[in-house]
């Protein structure tokens, strides 16, 4: 498949930021870092980063965040090197101070 490892295995990374400052301005400032540090390293097969969306309000959804960034990787190897790189650690030094939480999910992708 275009895209994945050898083992057909995709990494999907998905991080939920909690601010302290939920303000749409903060959000909106948070999202545009997460678009001009994360979205584009090597090995990433698919970016997002957005809003919580306040219109799904079901009693399975999890609210507590206020930003979403979801980076999925062709593999392992790919996402390790995303992690020491250095737009990430500059997005890290920019930006923690604003979080309150963070909460990161990890999980193989099979297609």
């Amino acid at each position: 498949m275009p895209g994945t490892s050898e083992t057909g295995k995709l990494l999907a990374h998905n991080v939920y930021f909690k601010l302290h400052d939920g303000s749409p301005a903060a959000v909106e400032n948070l999202v545009a870092a997460c678009k001009q540090y994360l979205a584009d390293h090597p090995g990433v097969v698919f970016f997002a980063a957005g809003p919580l969306c306040h219109e799904l309000n079901r009693p399975v959804n999890d609210r507590d965040f206020d930003v979403g960034l979801h980076v999925i990787f062709k593999d392992k190897a790919s996402h390790d090197a995303y992690q020491k790189a250095a737009p990430h650690h500059q997005f890290i030094k920019e930006n923690e101070a604003s979080w309150k939480r963070v909460r990161v999910f990890d999980n193989w992708a099979e297609q």
